[in-house]
């Protein structure tokens, strides 16, 4: 399925219309079963339109908030994806948001860490609103081309956290799998300048989504919307 094009003037006004978009969405489902799961991606390039969405007027003490991924680091750690969340989405109207942690019990196995997590994880499923960045790799999440998980983490079976190595990433990762991803009701992927716009392109151009992750996401049943600015 050919995923919907948005594009935008700039990266500021992408941030606000996206966090605009997605807060309407939660407020629909808010209105229609009382509560609502959100998850979000890590890394820099979410930060803005993270901060966006908190300044959004949303009941927020039902909307539950989770990561996509996360590095294998302790919480609080300057490299863990939910301390960049505390810093960005979790602060002003949506301070109220219940976070749904990523970070396992220190100590843990990779293996043991997504045990652990998906016991967190599990109750609030499905994904109501699915935010996704795309790497110039055709990563999503962490489905890392190369990831010594991949094609478990890609599988119609797979479970719903699975732990990831992958070539370039400094730790083990926890992520979320493609079903997971691919059954969110409403799924947005965000991505800024030419070089990801050419990986999209790429991604689109293959049938393997082994060689480009993303391509599992830009195949969901309900679709997906890329949200693109230069």
């Amino acid at each position: 399925m050919t995923p919907r094009m948005v594009r935008y003037d700039s990266r500021a006004q992408q941030a606000q219309r996206l966090a605009r978009t997605c807060v309407a969405q939660l407020s629909q489902t808010i209105e229609a079963k009382g509560h609502a799961t959100l998850a979000v991606p890590g890394g820099s390039t979410p930060g803005p339109f993270l901060e966006a969405m908190s300044r959004e007027k949303l009941d927020w003490s039902v909307v539950r908030v989770m990561l996509t991924d996360e590095r294998l680091v302790p919480a609080d750690h300057d490299r863990a994806n939910a301390k960049l969340l505390r810093e960005t989405l979790l602060q002003n109207e949506a301070a109220a948001a219940r976070l749904i942690q990523l970070n396992p019990t220190p100590g843990l196995t990779p293996e043991e860490a997504a045990a652990e997590v998906t016991e967190h994880v599990l109750p609030v499923l499905p994904l109501d609103v699915c935010v996704l960045g795309m790497g110039a790799d055709m990563h999503t999440a962490s489905l890392f081309p190369g990831g010594d998980r991949l094609a478990e983490a890609l599988a119609a079976t797979a479970p719903t956290v699975i732990p990831m190595r992958a070539p370039g990433a400094a730790e083990p990762r926890l992520t979320l799998t493609a079903p997971v991803l691919q059954t969110a009701t409403h799924i947005h992927i965000l991505i800024q300048g030419q070089e990801k716009h050419d990986a999209l392109d790429q991604a689109l151009a293959t049938t393997s989504a082994l060689e480009a992750p993303i391509r599992a996401i830009l195949a969901a049943p309900a679709g997906a919307t890329v949200h693109y600015a230069d």
